[in-house]
C-alpha cells in the first residue's frame, strides 16, 4: 500500500517544522509585497473598550512571557547551560512556575478576547474567519500547554525538557535525524507540539504578523535614515478689509 510505511511521528516532527518555517517566511514576505494595507492587528477597541483593556493586557503579558521562554528554554545550548552551572533540575522548575503563571495569565485573557468575538454582536460581524480561527487555536494551544505541567510534575529532572531542547536545536541544525529524539514523549507533548506548528504555519495568513512589526520597532527606529522634521502650521489671517475667496 501507499502510506504503508508512512510515520506520522517523522511528518510531524521531521517534515512538517521545515514546511512551517518556509511558509511563514515565504508568506510573511508575499503579504507584505502584496498586501501592506493588511499588515495591521485590526483592532476592536471602539466597539468593546473595557473587556479588551483586561482581557488584553492578560493575554499579551502572558502570552510574550510563554513565547520568549519557550525561545529561551528550547535554544539556549545545553552546553552554555552545563557551562554556568544550571541544574536542569532547577531549569524545569523555573519553567514549571514562570510558564504556568504566564500561561494560566494568557488563557484567562484568551478566554476574555474570545468570548468578546463570539458573543458580542458588532464584534462577531467585524471578525473574520480567520480571527476567530487563530484566537481560538491560541487558547486551545495555552489549555494543553498547561496540561503539559502536570506531566512534568513527574518527571522534574529535567530529562524531558533535555529531549525538547535537542530537539528544537537539532531541527535548526538541519539534523534529519531529530525527529527521533521525541518519538515516544507522551501524546500530550507531541499534540502541544502540532498545534504550535500548525500556529506558526497559519501565522502569515492572520493578524498575527502585527507580532513582526512590534518586535521590529526599536530596531527601525535606532536605523531610521534621519529625523522627521514637523514644521508648525500658523495660522494665517485675513485683513479684515480683505474680502474672502
Amino acid at each position: 500500500m501507499l502510506f504503508a510505511n508512512f510515520d506520522i511521528n517523522y511528518f510531524i516532527f521531521g517534515v512538517m517544522p521545515y514546511v512551517a518555517l518556509t511558509v511563514l517566511i515565504v508568506g510573511c514576505i508575499a503579504r507584505y509585497e502584496r498586501d501592506p494595507f493588511t499588515w495591521k492587528s485590526s483592532s476592536s477597541q471602539l466597539l468593546r473598550r473595557k473587556q479588551l483593556i483586561w482581557g488584553s493586557v492578560l493575554f499579551h503579558v502572558g502570552i510574550l512571557t510563554v513565547f520568549f521562554g519557550h525561545l529561551i528554554g528550547l535554544f539556549t545550548p545545553l552546553w552554555l547551560i552545563d557551562a554556568l552551572g544550571v541544574p536542569h533540575g532547577l531549569k524545569q522548575w523555573a519553567a514549571v512556575v514562570i510558564g504556568g503563571a504566564a500561561g494560566i495569565a494568557a488563557l484567562i485573557g484568551a478566554t476574555m478576547l474570545l468570548h468578546r468575538r463570539l458573543f458580542d454582536p458588532r464584534i462577531r460581524i467585524h471578525s473574520s474567519f480567520a480571527d476567530i480561527l487563530i484566537l481560538g487555536l491560541i487558547w486551545l494551544q495555552l489549555f494543553v500547554g498547561l496540561g503539559t505541567i502536570i506531566l512534568t510534575l513527574e518527571h522534574m529532572d529535567g530529562v524531558e525538557m533535555v529531549r525538547f531542547m535537542t530537539w528544537s536545536q537539532s531541527v535548526v541544525m538541519l539534523k534529519l535525524n531529530a525527529w527521533a529524539q521525541v518519538v515516544d514523549v507522551h501524546w500530550l507533548y507531541k499534540f502541544h507540539i502540532l498545534l504550535g506548528l500548525i500556529i506558526v504555519t497559519l501565522f502569515p495568513f492572520t493578524r498575527l504578523v502585527h507580532m513582526i512589526s512590534g518586535l521590529a520597532a526599536p530596531f527601525r527606529y535606532v536605523l531610521r535614515p534621519g529625523y522627521q522634521l514637523v514644521r508648525s502650521r500658523r495660522k494665517q489671517t485675513r485683513p479684515a478689509h480683505e474680502p474672502a475667496e
